[in-house]
């Protein structure tokens, strides 16, 4: 139900624009983005992060309640995409100059993380620095990959580095772990994937969802591969020789 408000108020807002002579237009990357915040980004990074440190149970249950979750949201999405017609496929980034293109993700990361944070009840002081820890670390993983890095090579560093931010915030602050990995590492998940892979298989397709789909689930496995490296070097993942659980 949220999907199907979110993608039917964003149609007709600009279907309004449209008729009121203000530019508006149905872009496809704009549509599928008005959904964006309903991914179910971190139970499938948990999900993945539980398997490799061996806990399969909370994995499984993780993992089934992320697909099962993105799976509401791309059904919702779909009623929205064959009721109006909307083409969902990639479209040319418009011509801005680097400098501006850069400012503008900056501030797109600041505001997503720091919207996240709030949301998982987050302190103040905690949403100010998630929302400049995903400034930098989502600018490095964009800026990579206009060098031509491929995704999920260029999304394991930032994660990386967001994991030993967290550690050390931990450790001397005591801010949880979880409080500062999770929102910065959510706005990193390419949900415009899934949604295409899923819309693309409900009308038939089978190449073009093949290649969503691989491209998914390789960033989703490189940010969870990142965290968790991170969280390797813990001093607190072991007590007394043994490992601990996370």
């Amino acid at each position: 139900m949220s999907a199907l408000t979110a993608s039917g108020m964003y149609v007709l807002t600009v279907t309004l624009m449209f008729y009121l002579s203000l530019g508006g237009a149905r872009y496809s990357a704009a549509f599928i983005a008005s959904v964006l915040f309903l991914q179910s980004g971190f139970p499938l990074i948990a999900g993945l992060s539980d398997l490799l440190q061996h806990q399969t149970v909370a994995a499984v249950n993780r993992l089934a309640h992320g697909v099962m979750m993105l799976l509401a949201v791309a059904f919702g999405f779909s009623i929205v995409i064959e009721i109006v017609g909307i083409e969902v496929s990639r479209q040319p980034p418009f011509e801005l100059a680097y400098p501006f293109k850069l400012s503008l993700r900056a501030m797109a990361s600041f505001l997503a993380a720091s919207a996240f944070a709030m949301l998982f009840n987050c302190p103040p002081p905690t949403v100010l620095v998630v929302g400049l820890l995903a400034w930098a670390a989502n600018d490095q993983r964009l800026i990579s990959t206009d060098l031509g890095i491929m995704l999920a090579s260029a999304a394991f560093v930032p994660v990386l580095a967001i994991g030993f931010v967290a550690l050390l915030a931990d450790e001397r602050f005591n801010i949880p772990r979880i409080a500062m990995t999770v929102a910065p590492i959510v706005i990193m998940v390419p949900g415009i994937y899934a949604f295409e892979m899923i819309v693309s298989l409900n009308r038939g397709q089978m190449l073009d969802p093949l290649q969503a789909s691989a491209t998914f689930w390789f960033v989703v496995v490189a940010l969870a591969v990142g965290l968790a490296t991170a969280l390797f070097f813990s001093p607190r993942r072991r007590v007394n020789g043994a490992p601990r659980d996370a």
